[in-house]
């Protein structure tokens, strides 16, 4: 195969694109050289590449201006750039711009083998899954994703084009979307789908234990380390390792995932033995990165790193005709797990719920539906029975809704009590996710509800 794939090797220094010849060609690659930018910006034009190994630093025309217009011409060739160290800022703009990935020099041959062959790899399976749409409903598993609504389906042909590559997939989306269903689904239509499936939360775990739970330690590593230990990375070794919340990492257990992602290795908590590990990382957020990194909170490299492949959620407002869909599903699961006989939701309340803008998503639908089952006394839930207060339905007596007329006669103090039990049903009782949604810390708001008299 290698025999039939043909590089451009594109460097001002003759002698480096010589050593890159002799090297690549004993490889089993075809070898194509260009003295400059513009030279191969005009090779391009006149032949097709399986792929492009271009330096940063030309005298006449640089890496990234000729990436730029080799990207116009076309879009499809992986391009991995060279760099010094000195110019790593340069090799994030090369990203940022389409580069498939960078290496530094003096090169590390085995690292630049590797690389050469993901991109030729990827290149390979972009070719396989052109015809996967069509194939779609035959072989791609839905997993217990519920949706037929177009926001939906165009998720899902990405998910199954994006499923059988070795991609990093970043996943994004408003809390409550279903991010982590996304994630397994991918795993599970990929060819790592017989190998583990090792999921890990970031905010749940301390920066301190969550380098030990991703890479491991060893006996003594810190109290309490009373043996080996390995990390998550090596536990998914052959499968899919999902990161959650990755925004939540640290600076410097970002710089190490980092590097994991770069080396292809980790070293267990306090242990000097290098470990290679064979991974697919999926990751998930919900917040924006763009900008995390803006405010310096998330690091600019990392972030190009993790979204090879980036996919967003749409939150249910944007597909409403999901909802009859997802309730009829929770109703089903959450009625036999109550032994109840419950046919369906009444007009008046599944209009409700359709005009509902479900600011928690999928999971605040889920937890509704739950209470919902468990409070009815009849054979179908009515709004009465709906635990949350859209503006569309009656306020209780005592409560204010956020659609009153205000009046100097209201203190301002039940207005605030009002807005903040609205959100905090609203989020499935999540305190955290409440406190993010009203702009104030988990603490500030623990305060309010010890205040109110709601919860200690």
């Amino acid at each position: 195969m290698k025999a039939n794939k043909t590089i451009l090797v594109v460097d001002d220094d003759r002698a480096h694109r010589t050593m890159l010849r002799t090297l690549l060609s004993g490889w089993g690659y075809s070898i194509t050289e260009a003295d400059d930018g513009s030279t191969a910006i005009e090779q391009v034009r006149q032949q097709p590449f399986d792929l492009i190994l271009m330096d940063i630093r030309m005298v006449k025309v640089s890496g990234i201006e000729a990436l730029d217009k080799i990207k116009v011409l076309n879009p499809a060739i992986p391009v991995i750039i060279m760099t010094a160290y000195s110019s790593i800022e340069s090799a994030v703009v090369a990203l940022k711009k389409g580069a498939y990935d960078y290496l530094t020099k003096p090169l590390d041959f085995d690292k630049l083998h590797l690389t050469i062959e993901r991109a030729v790899e990827h290149l390979r399976l972009k070719e396989e899954n052109r015809m996967l749409k069509e194939s779609l409903g035959e072989h791609f598993d839905r997993r217990n994703i519920i949706g037929q609504s177009p926001a939906i389906t165009r998720l899902l042909e990405t998910v199954a084009q994006v499923a059988p590559s070795e991609a990093t997939v970043l996943i994004t989306g408003e809390s409550g979307t279903g991010k982590g269903l996304i994630a397994g689904t991918i795993h599970f239509n990929s060819p790592r789908k017989d190998g583990p499936y090792i999921k890990t939360n970031c905010a749940a775990i301390t920066e301190t234990l969550l380098e030990s739970e991703l890479f491991g330690h060893e006996k003594g590593a810190f109290t309490g380390a009373e043996r080996r230990k390995e990390g998550r990375f090596v536990q998914a070794g052959g499968g899919s390792l999902f990161l959650d919340e990755v925004s939540e990492m640290s600076p410097s257990m970002q710089v190490k995932l980092l590097q994991v992602l770069q080396e292809r290795e980790i070293t267990r908590v306090g242990g000097e033995t290098v470990v290679p590990v064979d991974v697919r990382l999926i990751v998930a957020t919900n917040k924006n990165l763009s900008e995390q990194i803006a405010q310096g909170l998330f690091r600019e490299d990392l972030y190009y790193r993790l979204n090879v492949v980036s996919l967003e959620i749409p939150p249910l407002r944007e597909r409403r005709e999901d909802i009859p869909l997802l309730a009829r599903h929770f109703l089903k699961l959450f009625a036999a797990k109550n032994q109840k006989e419950i046919k369906g939701l009444t007009p008046k309340a599944m209009d409700q719920w359709m005009r509902y803008d479900w600011p928690g998503n999928v999971r605040e639908l889920m937890n509704a539906m739950e209470r919902g089952v468990v409070l009815t006394r009849s054979e179908y839930l009515d709004d009465e029975v709906l635990p949350f207060l859209p503006a569309t339905l009656a306020t209780p007596a005592g409560v204010i809704s956020a659609t009153d007329e205000l009046s100097g006669e209201i203190p301002l103090e039940q207005v605030e009590k009002a807005t903040i039990l609205r959100t905090l049903d609203a989020a499935g009782g999540n305190k955290s996710e409440a406190a993010r949604r009203l702009g104030i810390t988990r603490k500030t708001l623990h305060t309010k509800l010890k205040q109110y008299g709601v919860m200690p």
